[in-house]
């Protein structure tokens, strides 16, 4: 693959309760599968030399859900969060989280930073998860925070945006993967993802392998990325 490799990869992880569904299981156990394979995933990202995975976590429109369902969903979140720390030490993983604070259980936010804090030291894959984040919601509050600065039109550009943005200083995704076939970006990274390959798979997350990103990855290194222009031969 040689440095044609991303350095950058999104996932929208699609099809927990669809894959539970097809199981006569309750939606939850799809989420928990989902939550092992993410560390299967984020290992496997972090020996091939990838560096930062983004993991659409839950959307601002997940609130729509059933209440049983969230709170089973901010359990799982906060003993995810626990539990993969010595996991993310031993990998030199660092943990970044993106996303609204608004809503979630103060709990869950102290797991949260908590094991931001533990990570922030180390220097190898970036592991960012996007949680009660919505990307329009996203842009709004850029916009908010640069007129709360006082700049004036012509001193704002896309650098200025960029850096407003929740995921300031972190490098766009060079590849976007999709699981259970759907084909929409589902407000997500809408800014960040304008010239993202785009990779989308009929296989729910929580049968996604490590085999399924791979074949992901060489499809990607096959695409000639033209950011717009021509490709000179």
């Amino acid at each position: 693959m040689g440095d044609k490799i991303p350095k950058h990869i999104a996932i929208i992880m699609d099809g927990n309760g669809r894959w539970a569904n097809s199981r006569g299981l309750p939606r939850f156990e799809g989420h928990k599968v989902g939550a092992e394979v993410v560390r299967k995933i984020t290992e496997y990202c972090s020996e091939i030399g990838i560096r930062q995975l983004t993991l659409y976590c839950l959307s601002s429109e997940n609130w729509k859900r059933p209440k049983e369902e969230l709170e089973l969903l901010m359990q799982l979140l906060s003993t995810y969060l626990v539990g993969e720390r010595p996991t993310m030490k031993k990998n030199n993983i660092r943990l970044a989280i993106i996303g609204s604070r608004a809503g979630i259980p103060e709990s869950v936010l102290a797991e949260m930073d908590e094991s931001v804090r533990l990570c922030a030291a180390n220097d190898g894959l970036c592991l960012c998860l996007a949680i009660n984040y919505g990307s329009r919601g996203e842009i709004v509050d850029a916009v908010k925070s640069i007129l709360a600065e006082g700049k004036k039109a012509d001193e704002i550009d896309e650098a200025v945006i960029a850096d407003h943005l929740y995921t300031k200083g972190m490098p766009d995704p060079d590849l976007l993967i999709r699981t259970a076939g759907e084909m929409r970006l589902s407000n997500y990274l809408l800014w960040q993802l304008s010239y993202a390959e785009i990779w989308v798979t009929p296989t729910c997350w929580p049968d996604f392998t490590a085999e399924t990103l791979q074949e992901a990855i060489t499809d990607y290194t096959h695409r000639d990325r033209k950011f717009g222009g021509l490709v000179v031969e």
